[in-house]
């Protein structure tokens, strides 16, 4: 992560025996999967900390797993973020690096309790791309079978069959080629094959590349 600290100061309120009491904490400007975000100074230390965890983990030299990793991090600070403005906080780390956990599978061990099934019982969201990792031509079929979770094969037997019957079979294909994206990140195959997001599965699709 490439940084610089701040000189000034962002002021918050804590309520305390009915007195506000006001702080102040130095931010860090930070660059994450090539964006840029205002985090808190600690926020900043808790997730510098989780990288080198991280990347620890990984067998040998893996910039590109850790490239995938920082550009999921910086996605999900987006959801979250409403303005360029707002600070990231630590409890908005925690939440993320318990979502992510580690490429083993396990959760990282220094202070984060949250999980994936934590955060409202939400489940993943599966959504259409096309797969680069099975396709023939476009990745089409591929991807019409990973969104409803059939066999590929069935998919491409009946693009023939309507491409022999003269039914529409090429254009279908054709708008469907334009139109839907290419899977081209781990995050994004993991949201194709519906499963969580995680340091672990991203790990395994980068892995299989």
């Amino acid at each position: 992560m490439r940084y610089k600290v701040l000189k000034n100061y962002y002021i918050f309120a804590v309520e305390s025996n009915f007195k506000i009491q006001y702080r102040m904490k130095k931010v860090v400007n930070a660059g994450i999967g090539g964006r840029s975000f205002v985090v808190d100074e600690d926020a900043y230390e808790r997730l510098d900390t989780y990288l080198s965890h991280y990347r620890s983990k990984l067998p040998g030299t893996e910039n590109e797993a850790m490239d995938d990793l920082e550009m999921r991090i910086a996605d999900l600070f987006e959801e979250e973020i409403k303005s360029p403005s707002q600070v990231v906080t630590l409890a908005l780390v925690e939440r993320v690096i318990g979502q992510l956990g580690m490429p083993d599978g396990s959760q990282e061990t220094e202070g984060s309790s949250y999980s994936f099934s934590d955060r409202n019982g939400d489940r993943p969201v599966r959504k259409f791309f096309r797969d680069p990792d099975t396709k023939k031509i476009a990745g089409v079929c591929g991807g019409i079978a990973a969104y409803f979770d059939i066999d590929v094969a069935l998919i491409r037997a009946l693009f023939l069959v309507l491409l022999f019957l003269g039914t529409g079979g090429f254009w279908i294909y054709l708008i469907i080629w334009i139109v839907a994206p290419l899977a081209e990140t781990p995050a994004q195959k993991c949201e194709m094959h519906g499963i969580p997001s995680t340091a672990e599965n991203m790990d395994s699709f980068t892995r299989n590349k």
